[in-house]
């Protein structure tokens, strides 16, 4: 999936309008103009389309986390240079206040099933040796059950 399509999902089951997807990405002390909220969320082939990057992806879900569980103490954290599958996957769960058995919940509800092992597997850190990278499917069919869910 690529970095637009995350963020045209997420805006979508959250009924997110324009104003309210700067003031998450404020919450992440970034600013972005209405002018880029707009390229970002238009399909590839129309004119002004421009690609949402890694670090830009990475502070809206910061800023999604913020917004939906509060401001943590002390330092924030920096936002990823480059991100994968796993990281959107575990900053959605956090955001989400999510567990193992909400999310399975979550698959279920498109009919795609994993196991809580090989879940625990996109959760772990790149070194590990039971670590296990999510595919795009999986990352598809997860935001489709939390729009489902979270948009009825």
């Amino acid at each position: 999936m690529t970095n637009n399509d995350v963020l045209r999902r997420i805006r979508y089951t959250f009924d997110l309008n324009d104003s309210k997807m700067i003031a998450i990405f404020a919450n992440a002390d970034h600013t972005v103009t209405l002018e880029q909220i707009k390229a970002w969320l238009k399909k590839e082939d129309e004119p002004a389309f421009q690609v949402c990057s890694d670090t830009e992806l990475a502070m809206f879900l910061n800023g999604l986390i913020i917004e939906r569980r509060g401001k943590k103490e002390g330092m924030q954290p920096e936002p990823e240079q480059a991100i994968n599958n796993n990281i959107i996957f575990r900053k959605l769960k956090i955001a989400l206040d999510l567990k193992a058995e909400d999310i399975l919940e979550i698959l279920g509800l498109v009919d795609s099933s994993i196991s809580k092992h090989e879940l625990s597997a996109f959760f772990r850190k790149p070194g590990h040796k039971n670590y296990r990278e999510c595919k795009d499917q999986i990352l598809r069919n997860f935001i489709s059950g939390v729009q489902l869910k979270y948009r009825p």
